[in-house]
């Protein structure tokens, strides 16, 4: 059996891949495992839980109460709310674990679990594997220890959660946003109600989209992985910016008033310098991953800023950041954390500190974002192939050897393995965008005939 947990909790498509039974089990070893870890010692466990829209979420999160209040762990119930609040309420109410139900960008069929630490930090990989490994253990015969009477958890909506997530959002800005028109574009997601209730408190005049989820209609043709009725929606309202968030809004795009998309690595230039000028850039240092830009690297280095570079994956981000105090660190794709603020990247926190650089400068996001120049990046996913062997094949190690060779020092080549999706990444950078596809294209056929 491969690893359940990838570098985002363990996902797959609902009630195939992702079962009652396997959120059941996977829900009383997480109780069993911290409990073993000395987390509970001395007190009654919490664990607060919430979710997306997703009609699956409604059944894996009925079985994620029931395993963890059959374990003894009393159940704070915060409802439809995003992965980045669920964090904060885990931190905010002490409890000793959160769980977060979502499948963030992937489409509607799919979800996930996501299981935080007390104060609202994503698990230790040992302690994911430890969780995996006693579930396996139980799955196959071994019986639960199990309370009984007063032992068993109880469980309660929480409903005061909303409010306090967005106190604790409007908190962490440094001005309002007043005088700001803003699209919003909800993914028909987990912020549908939180991101514009946010916005319109900070003063800005919104306009939203993707804002009636279903449990259907999550990332259907919107949201950050869709970006073309946001880009449409800003030119028609004549708004100065927009925001799109992914289902389960942890991480954000924009779009500048002329409809244009600014990107993670162009969000993490505006904030690092709003934040230097602020003095709470610490050591003047962000943090990014390989995936990053060369522009947003030849940027930082032209306004003195330390660049430091991890592999892909927020966890890698916010590991780095955590290990050495750094107070930035993000993902192209719009995972940005600012950790003075969050333990994990949080879209709407992002969006409004964006909005508030715009506000507070009085210059265009445009102009704002021009601080780098983005250079031609091509990404393919190669699908249907056996990821697990991008590091150990030949023919691939001298197809990427040869690649770069061309390339030379204008340009670069990654290949990675997804974390969440069964997929290989083929990303390739050049000073011209006809040579960058060129090359990433014969990449991609060689990752299809040498792992397919």
């Amino acid at each position: 059996m491969g690893r359940l947990f990838g570098t985002d909790g363990v996902r797959g498509v609902a009630n195939a891949d992702l079962t009652a039974e396997m959120a059941l089990g996977l829900s009383v070893a997480a109780a069993h495992v911290l409990a073993e870890a000395g987390t509970f010692e001395g007190h009654r466990p919490t664990a607060v839980v919430g979710r997306d829209p997703r009609a699956s979420g409604e059944f894996l999160e009925a079985a994620v109460v029931a395993g963890l209040a059959s374990a003894g762990v009393d159940v704070l119930r915060v409802g439809v709310l995003p992965t980045p609040a669920v964090a904060f309420l885990t931190g905010e109410l002490g409890a000793d674990l959160g769980v977060m139900l979502s499948a963030s960008h992937n489409a509607m069929p799919d979800n996930g679990i996501k299981f935080f630490a007390r104060g609202g930090h994503k698990l230790a990989d040992e302690l994911e594997d430890r969780i995996e490994s006693v579930y396996e253990e139980h799955r196959t015969g071994a019986p639960w220890d199990r309370p009984t009477g007063a032992g068993v958890g109880r469980v309660r909506e929480y409903e005061e959660g909303f409010d306090r997530y967005v106190a604790h959002l409007l908190r962490a800005l440094p001005n309002r946003l007043d005088g700001l028109k803003v699209v919003l574009d909800e993914a028909h997601g987990a912020a549908a109600r939180v991101s514009p209730e946010a916005f319109q408190r900070a003063g800005a005049e919104v306009v939203t989209i993707g804002a009636e989820p279903d449990g259907l209609n999550i990332n259907d043709g919107c949201g950050s992985t869709h970006l073309d009725k946001i880009k449409a929606a800003v030119v028609e309202h004549g708004a100065h910016l927009g925001i799109a968030h992914d289902g389960d809004a942890d991480r954000c795009l924009a779009v500048d008033h002329t409809g244009e998309e600014v990107d993670g690595d162009q969000i993490l230039a505006v904030l690092a310098l709003a934040m230097r000028e602020a003095s709470t850039l610490r050591s003047e240092t962000v943090v990014a991953t390989v995936m990053s830009n060369l522009g947003f690297k030849l940027a930082m280095e032209r306004e003195g800023i330390r660049l430091v570079q991890t592999a892909v994956g927020d966890r890698y981000v916010l590991e780095e950041m955590k290990e050495h105090g750094f107070a930035l660190g993000g993902e192209q794709s719009g995972h940005v954390i600012i950790l003075d603020h969050a333990t994990t990247g949080d879209g709407t926190l992002t969006g409004l500190l964006l909005a508030a650089r715009v506000a507070k400068s009085g210059r265009p996001l445009r102009e704002l974002a021009s601080v780098m120049e983005r250079l031609p990046q091509v990404l393919i996913n190669v699908r249907d192939v056996d990821k697990s062997r991008v590091t150990t094949s030949a023919e691939l190690s001298a197809a990427v050897a040869d690649a770069e060779r061309e390339l030379g020092a204008t340009g670069r080549v990654l290949l990675r393995s997804s974390g969440t999706e069964p997929l290989v990444r083929v990303m390739v950078e050049a000073a011209d965008i006809e040579q960058a596809r060129s090359v990433a294209g014969r990449l991609a056929d060689v990752v299809k005939s040498a792992l397919g």
